[in-house]
C-alpha cells in the first residue's frame, strides 16, 4: 500500500469513503469476484501504463486480487519504472509502468520527476512500447501532467535541442496521436485488450459544490448528491480531443469512463491524510486546506470502483 494513498493509516478518522459503490441507472454492474478475475488473468500479463493516478488503480487491483494468493505463491518486484506483482499458481502478473506522458519524456524516472520544465519526444513511444507491447491486457491513462504549464518538444530528427513549445493540450494531442499510431499498427484485438481511462476529476474548489465557500476537499465526508454534477477539475476541451482520437480506434480500444462517477466523490481524496514527500512549511501546517491532496484517491476507495468497471468490461 502506497503511503500516498493509505489515508486511514495516516490518521483519517472517518471511513465512509471506503464503502460507497457505483450504481448506474437502469442496469447493474457485474459484482466483483476475485476468483473469476484471476481466471480472466490466468497465463496473462495485465499492465497499467501511465501516471500516479493509474498507479493508484494498479495498487487497488493488486489489493483486490492478492487476498486469495498464498504468501509463498506471490511476489512483488522492487519499485522501478516497471513494477510487477506475480501470482505463481495463475502464471499471471499485474504490472505498472511509469509513463506519465505516454511518450518518451524527461519525467520518465518514477522517483526523480519533479522538474522545472517538461520535455517530451512527441513522436516516440518506442521506449515505453518495448516494455508494454507483450502485455495481454493494457490499461492506459494520461492527463494530469499536461496541466502543469507549457511543454517543450524534442523531435527525433531535430539537429538541435528542444526549443519548440506548446501548451499542455496541444502537446497532449501530439503524444496521444503517437500512442494511437502505435495502437493502430501493433494491436490485434483478437489477441490483446486495450483500455483507455478517462480523466480523473479533482476537487480543488469547494465553491463549485458549496457556493460561497472558499475551501477544497479538506474535511469532506459525503459525496456530492447533485445528479450530473460537473466541476472544473474535468476539462471539457481535453475530453473532446481524447474522445475524437479514441473514436478512430473503436475496434481496438475500450474506454473506461470514470470521470462522471468520480466527480461525485469529493469525499474520496487523501486531503491531509497521507505521507508528503517534501517537508511541510509552518504556514501550511497552520492551514490544513493549503496542503490538501484533492487529486489522488484514498484506498480502499474510488479506484476500486474503476477496477470493478474493468472487470465488468473484461
Amino acid at each position: 500500500m502506497s503511503d500516498q494513498l493509505s489515508c486511514h493509516k495516516h490518521g483519517r478518522p472517518d471511513l465512509g469513503y471506503q464503502y460507497w459503490r457505483w450504481q448506474p441507472h437502469n442496469c447493474n454492474l457485474k459484482r466483483w469476484n476475485v476468483a473469476e478475475m484471476w481466471e480472466k488473468l490466468r497465463n496473462k500479463r495485465l499492465m497499467f501504463v501511465g501516471d500516479s493516478l493509474n498507479r493508484g488503480q494498479w495498487i487497488s487491483m493488486v489489493c483486490l486480487l492478492q487476498s486469495v494468493v498464498p504468501a509463498d505463491k506471490r511476489s512483488m518486484s522492487p519499485n522501478a519504472p516497471l513494477t510487477i506483482f506475480r501470482a505463481e499458481e495463475y502464471n499471471a502478473t499485474v504490472e505498472f509502468l511509469w509513463a506519465p506522458l505516454l511518450v518518451e519524456s524527461n519525467s520518465d524516472d518514477p522517483v526523480n520527476h519533479r522538474l522545472n520544465e517538461r520535455i517530451i519526444r512527441p513522436d516516440s513511444v518506442l521506449k515505453h512500447a518495448s516494455q508494454f507491447e507483450h502485455a495481454d491486457i493494457l490499461v492506459f491513462n494520461t492527463y494530469l501532467w499536461w496541466r502543469q504549464g507549457p511543454v517543450k518538444l524534442l523531435w527525433a530528427d531535430a539537429e538541435n535541442g528542444a526549443c519548440e513549445e506548446l501548451d499542455g493540450l496541444g502537446a497532449m494531442e501530439l503524444a496521444m496521436g503517437a500512442w494511437a499510431d502505435w495502437v493502430s499498427s501493433k494491436v490485434d484485438p483478437l489477441k490483446k485488450r486495450v483500455f483507455f481511462v478517462t480523466m480523473s476529476p479533482t476537487h480543488l474548489w469547494s465553491r463549485e459544490w458549496k457556493p460561497g465557500s472558499e475551501g477544497n476537499c479538506y474535511g469532506e465526508k459525503q459525496p456530492i448528491d447533485v445528479a450530473g454534477y460537473w466541476g472544473s477539475g474535468s476539462d471539457l476541451p481535453t475530453m473532446r480531443m481524447v474522445e475524437n482520437l479514441l473514436s478512430r480506434l473503436t475496434s481496438k480500444v475500450s474506454v473506461l469512463n470514470i470521470t462522471q462517477l468520480s466527480e461525485y466523490r469529493k469525499d474520496g481524496h487523501p486531503s491531509i491524510f497521507r505521507k508528503f514527500w517534501e517537508p511541510l512549511r509552518p504556514e501550511q501546517l497552520s492551514n490544513p486546506p493549503s496542503y490538501s491532496d484533492c487529486i489522488h484517491w484514498c484506498l480502499p476507495g474510488v479506484p476500486d470502483v474503476w477496477n470493478e468497471l474493468l472487470f465488468h468490461l473484461l
